[in-house]
């Protein structure tokens, strides 16, 4: 089979194209430049697609022995992915880039160029697992399972996908590099966004969007407890960095609770009343059975994972928690789990989080 294997610069691209080739696979190693001023090179383990990069993804290709290319897509990257980042702040959404840049870049665009040059598929280092069955699901590594940011994958994108890594763990993957000799066995993860190389995401909207003031307000009384320069800068569950001037009564800390674009309102209030026990979501992607059907729901990623009752109709899905959950934004996925006969947490589909509402949760029956 001739792939296509994208290559980061980081160790689980690099081992993931090292295994397609040693299994065979005709491979030829691309990375991409996502990035419009690639000059400045990573903080650590902040940022990515930098010259850095790049240069380890060669001297990965070259150790294993595959052709290598660069392909220039920072023009696609910043319309498909950087752009919606800023426009679902802007409209009081919180999205997730690296699920957005999975669907957008690495299986939409590159897939299709690759398909046109007559590549079968595209490898990449993602942490999840790919059955003979066609069915995506978790890493054997909890830690690093992405298949949450993965579940956004038509079928016949995951029909070209391949995942090598996904029965290994983060450390065996450190191991294999090293013993491959491979220069970035000990390279830190990138984490956070990559094009937010200094982790500072309420700065980085406030130069696109500019400052606008706005109140927060209690949800319970009704009163103005604090300002803000900008919605943007929150997202619901937020604690920290909320700067509240006047003290909740009973002197419990508050949280911000919705986010009103409108009219430029954030409004906050106790932990409990983040509580939600039904979520509706629109772009549904289903692989799983007919629905109604109990299973398992991730709601962010990295997020814990609750039982509900999910329903596809269309579109939109729709989950009752059987288990109520805290911290529900729009924008955000949510991805349906099932336990299989295989003995994998499979993916059944996602969505994208449009509302979350309370019906009929009790403070008591909150997870602690």
């Amino acid at each position: 089979m001739r792939v296509l294997a994208a290559m980061s610069g980081g160790v689980d691209s690099a081992v993931a194209a090292a295994r397609a080739h040693e299994a065979g696979h005709d491979v030829t190693g691309v990375h991409l430049a996502l990035a419009r001023n690639p000059q400045t090179f990573r903080t650590g383990a902040r940022g990515c697609c930098t010259l850095e990069d790049s240069r380890d993804a060669r001297r990965a290709a070259d150790v294993i022995g595959i052709p290598f290319y660069v392909w220039d897509m920072a023009d696609q990257f910043h319309d498909s992915v950087v752009d919606d980042f800023v426009a679902e702040y802007a409209a009081g959404r919180t999205p997730n880039p690296c699920l957005r840049c999975n669907e957008k870049i690495k299986f939409t665009a590159v897939l299709d160029r690759a398909v046109a040059l007559g590549f079968d598929a595209v490898v990449t280092g993602h942490h999840a697992r790919l059955g003979a069955d066609g069915r995506l699901r978790r890493s054997v590594d909890n830690g690093k399972d992405q298949s949450y940011v993965l579940a956004v994958l038509t079928r016949a994108q995951l029909d070209r996908a391949v995942f090598p890594l996904g029965d290994s763990t983060k450390a065996q993957v450190r191991e294999e590099a090293a013993v491959r000799g491979l220069a970035v066995a000990d390279k830190p993860d990138s984490h956070d966004i990559c094009f937010i190389a200094d982790g500072d995401t309420k700065g980085f909207l406030a130069k696109r969007l500019g400052a606008t003031p706005g109140d927060v307000v209690d949800a319970r009384t009704g009163e103005r407890v604090g300002t803000h320069e900008g919605a943007y800068a929150y997202t619901v569950g937020q604690r920290k960095g909320l700067d509240l001037r006047v003290p909740a009564a009973d002197g419990r800390p508050r949280y911000v609770l919705s986010i009103t674009p409108k009219t430029n309102t954030v409004t906050v209030g106790p932990r409990e009343d983040l509580l939600v026990d039904e979520v509706t979501a629109s772009k549904a992607i289903w692989h799983g059975a007919a629905t109604p059907i109990e299973c398992d729901v991730q709601l962010r990623a990295h997020g814990e994972v609750v039982p509900a009752v999910v329903t596809v109709e269309g579109g939109t899905l729709r989950a009752r928690l059987l288990t109520p959950a805290r911290g529900v934004a729009a924008g955000q996925a949510i991805v349906a789990y099932q336990r299989d006969a295989a003995g994998g947490d499979a993916v059944l589909g996602s969505a994208t989080i449009t509302a979350a509402a309370r019906t009929s949760v009790a403070p008591e029956a909150a997870r602690a």
